[in-house]
Formats: C-alpha cells, structure tokens, sequence
C-alpha cells in the first residue's frame, strides 16, 4: 500500500511541470491500482477503435482483388466519408465522454443527497450553485483558463437507472448530426468526389460515387453509436463498446465476400455489408444504455444543449483542421492518380488503424483525468497523465518495429499491382517511423481533454494544421508521393508537441504542477 501510495505522490517534484514526463518512470508496467485502472478502460477501448480499421482493412483486401481501379475508387469513397464524420464524431464523443465522467462522478460523490431529493438543480429559484468544477480566488476554475459559468443537474429518478443529462444529449444530438451527414454526402456525392481530384472523366468516379452514397446510408448508425459510446467511456466501461464492435464487424467480414463475390455485387456489396453492420452495432449499444440510462429528461432544459455547443464548437473547429489536413493529403494523392491514390490508401489504412491503439490509452487517460479534476484530486491526475504518457511512448516504439518489418511482406495482400506496392514500399518506413509521434499525439489529445482544456487544443491545431497544409502542398509538388508523406509526419509532429507544450510549461488545467 505504501509502494502503491509512492506512486501517486508528487510532493518533490520542486514546481517544475516537465518533471511530469518522467515521473515514476520505473512504474510504467506495474499493476499497481492506477495501471489497473488504465489497463480496465484501455485495453478494450484500444481494441474497440481498432476493429473498424481493421474492418476497413479487410474491406480493402477484399476490393484489393477486383482490380486497382476499384481499389482506388473505395479509397476516396472511404477518405471522404471518414473525414466528414469526423467533423461531427470528434466533438460529439470527447465531450460526452468528459461530460458524462464529470457528472457521473458527482452524483456518485452524493449518494445520500439524490436519495433524499428528486430533483437537485442549479436553477435560481433554489438559491444553490453546484458547480462541476472548483474555483479559484480569481474566480476561475483551477483546469481551465476560462471561467465555469455552467453546473450540472443531477437527477434522481427513485429507481437503479441513472439519469445523465449529457448522455441524453449526446443521442439528440448524434442522430440529428447522423441524417444531416447522410443528406449532405448522398446530394453532393459527385462534386465532393470532384473536390478530391476524380474528376468527371476518371475510371474511378462511378465506382466512387456509388459506393460513397450506399455506405453514407449507415451515417444515422454511424453518429448514434459513436455517441454512444462516448457515455459509456464516461463510464470507464469500454467492455460493451467493445462487444457491439466486435459484432458489427464480424458482421461486415461474414458479409463482405457474400456481397462481393457471391452476389457478384462488386464494390456495392461491400458498402452493404458495412452499413449493415453498423445498424447492428447501433442497436446493441442502445439496448445495453438503456438498461443502465434513463434517457428521457424531465425537460427539454435538462438536456443543456447549450454545453455541448460551447465546447463542440471548439473541437469542432480542431476536427476540421485535422480533417482537412488528411482530406487534403488524400486529395493530393487521388491528383496523381489511381496507383498513387491506391498505395496512399494501403498505406493511410495501416497508419491510421495501428495508431489508433494508442487512442485506447486516450480514452483511458481522459475518463480518469475527467473524475480526478471534478474530485480535486490533483495527485492521481498528474499520476494518471504521467503514466498513460510514457505507456503511449512504448507501444508507438513497438508499432515502429512491428510495421517496419511486417509491412514489408504483408503489403502483396492487398493488391498484386506491381506499380502500387512499389510505391507502398516507398511509404512504409513512414508509417512505421512516425508511430511513437503519432502515439504520443493521441494520448496528449485525451490528458488535455480530460482536463477540459478545449479551447488550447482547438486554436493550437489550427495553428498546426496551417503549417502542415502548406508542407503538404509545397512538398507534394516537388516530391510527389514521398512528398506527402513527410508533410503528413511533419504535421504528427506538430502535434504531439503542442500536447508537450501545453503539460511541459505547466499552463492552463495544468498550472497545479508549477504550485
């Protein structure tokens, strides 16, 4: 208990906030109560997020051996789709996620007081503000740069489901968001395709167009069970998130060959197959909430639309600043055509679905950050920050050394196009190298967000994303593909330092390190 009580103390640290980085390094592994807690909610999560790359993968695979036309066509398709659901998934997911660990752990904090009262709200009428963080002397709370004008209302309903006014929101606001991605990418299929560089007369149109708009179809399922998901991070339960992935896309595997080859439905089949598993994955994940949530509100007041604007606004703009720098590189290369638009997307595949292993230790590292803050608990949140951090640095090594000599030999399953897997030879050492930046990008991504720090996060990935836009295309014009792919590091690199920076210099949600 003492060696376990070691770990989470940060009375030496002599107020220099970098020190956080290497703080207890030599209990990176240990399962000590803190290691358990991020192994609990990591590990599922990390496999969660990795199961639709992975699906996409196989999807690839599949469409890999129709021929390198269509192979191209589905990654423009898939580029595009995934870029603007990103626009709404992002927001949407990171702040229930922070919304619904802040509230949740208040209203477990007061157990006695929501047994004796049926209706506990921050309204004027009762003279009380409870607020979801605590506040300085200047009137600001001690995480965020901004000050706390909002409190949350915490409700309870007699009986053993818990109402969450952020979890109610977030399924508003997820299907409203879900039909309004499916409308605008079934209308604009062809002049967004068009923005991407498939132009009216390329091979690649036709195939991209349809299967853009079959599989924008799924986009309602898409949103709601993304949001979904959110509420239950907040939790720390990323076991059913993981179950209801698991069988969406063991679903579209099953389904994928029968489409495509079977029903001789080609690529078509393959949207099919993935829409179908995401409705399926959608229902699972509402059947489980609804056993746990009460997800009517009292009233339309309750569900504090406005939160979630506030902040959504700000990562809102962050996700369209990271979306159009992949958007962009994914464009550059559809420009150059089918070959390099074909290896861009092999390649982009495997990049994105390895390092999404690491969001597993964001999520970890967001829920509990999110409950140490709302607890005042600044120990276990430099602790908690500290370790998912340095954990985030040795899988983004061991990614390195897996895709450096793996990639090598499984590239030829994806396609037999002599021309394609050269230039995906040429990509691989950057897909490989950049993994421990990209894993360290991601877990910055979540420790900020766990404390709130929105706004740092929103206006320094702009900043990034200008910088990297322009690499992007001055690097792309004299390089070529190479070229892509050292802007598209350069920008990972940004990243991750604006993560560094913000920790490192002890500001915002982190000027506790410098007390």
């Amino acid at each position: 208990m003492a060696e376990e009580s070691e770990s989470y103390s940060y009375e030496n640290r002599k107020n220099t906030p970098i020190l956080i980085f290497f703080k207890d390094l030599r209990y990176v592994f240990k399962l000590d109560k803190l290691g358990l807690e991020i192994a609990s909610i990591a590990l599922p999560a990390a496999l969660a997020l990795t199961a639709d790359p992975i699906a996409s993968l196989i999807d690839t695979a599949f469409i890999g051996q129709i021929g390198s036309v269509e192979l191209a066509a589905v990654g423009v398709s898939i580029a595009l789709f995934n870029q603007v659901s990103r626009i709404a998934i992002f927001p949407l997911v990171s702040v229930t996620t922070s919304f619904v660990a802040e509230e949740d752990t208040i209203g477990r904090a007061r157990p006695e007081e929501n047994e004796n009262s049926h209706l506990e709200t921050c309204s004027p009428t009762n003279g009380e503000t409870k607020q979801l963080l605590p506040e300085t002397d200047t009137g600001k709370n001690a995480y965020n740069s901004k000050p706390v004008d909002v409190s949350f209302d915490i409700v309870a309903t007699g009986h053993k489901k818990r109402y969450i006014p952020s979890a109610s929101s977030a399924m508003v606001i997820g299907g409203i968001l879900g039909f309004i991605q499916a409308i605008f990418l079934i209308s604009g299929a062809k002049p967004l395709l068009n923005f991407m560089g498939v132009s009216s007369d390329s091979p690649m149109l036709k195939t991209a167009q349809q299967y853009l708009m079959l599989r924008s179809l799924g986009a309602p399922a898409v949103l709601l069970s993304l949001a979904m998901q959110g509420v239950f991070r907040g939790f720390k339960d990323t076991k059913t998130p993981l179950f209801a992935t698991v069988v969406g896309d063991a679903t579209n595997i099953i389904l994928d060959p029968i489409f495509i080859f079977v029903f001789h439905l080609g690529v078509n089949g393959a949207a099919i197959a993935h829409v179908i598993s995401q409705y399926l994955m959608s229902v699972i994940l509402f059947w489980r909430l609804i056993a746990q949530v009460d997800l009517l509100p009292p009233s339309v007041e309750h569900l504090q639309f406005g939160r979630f604007l506030k902040n959504g606004f700000l990562l809102l703009m962050r996700v369209i600043a990271v979306t159009f720098c992949v958007t962009l590189a994914a464009s550059l290369a559809a420009r150059q055509g089918p070959t390099s638009m074909a290896a861009f997307q092999v390649c982009l595949q495997v990049w994105l679905a390895t390092s999404l292993l690491a969001d597993g230790l964001a999520v970890a590292g967001q829920a509990i950050l999110a409950s140490a803050f709302a607890k005042n608990d600044y120990d276990k949140a430099a602790a908690a920050a500290s370790r998912v951090l340095q954990l985030g640095l040795v899988l983004g090594l061991v990614l390195a050394f897996m895709l450096g000599v793996g990639l090598q030999y499984g590239a030829r399953l994806f396609t037999k196009d002599v021309n394609v897997l050269h230039l995906i030879g040429i990509g691989i050492p950057f897909v490989a190298a950049t993994q421990p930046i990209n894993a360290l990008a991601f877990v910055f991504d979540g420790v900020n967000f766990g404390g709130s720090d929105f706004a740092y996060a929103a206006f320094s990935m702009v900043l990034v994303a200008i910088i990297s836009i322009l690499f992007l295309f001055i690097l792309s014009y004299t390089n070529g593909f190479i070229g892509i792919w050292v802007a598209l590091s350069i920008y990972m690199s940004l990243r991750a330092f604006a993560g560094f920076w913000r920790i490192g210099t002890g500001t915002g949600p982190w000027q506790f390190l410098r007390t």
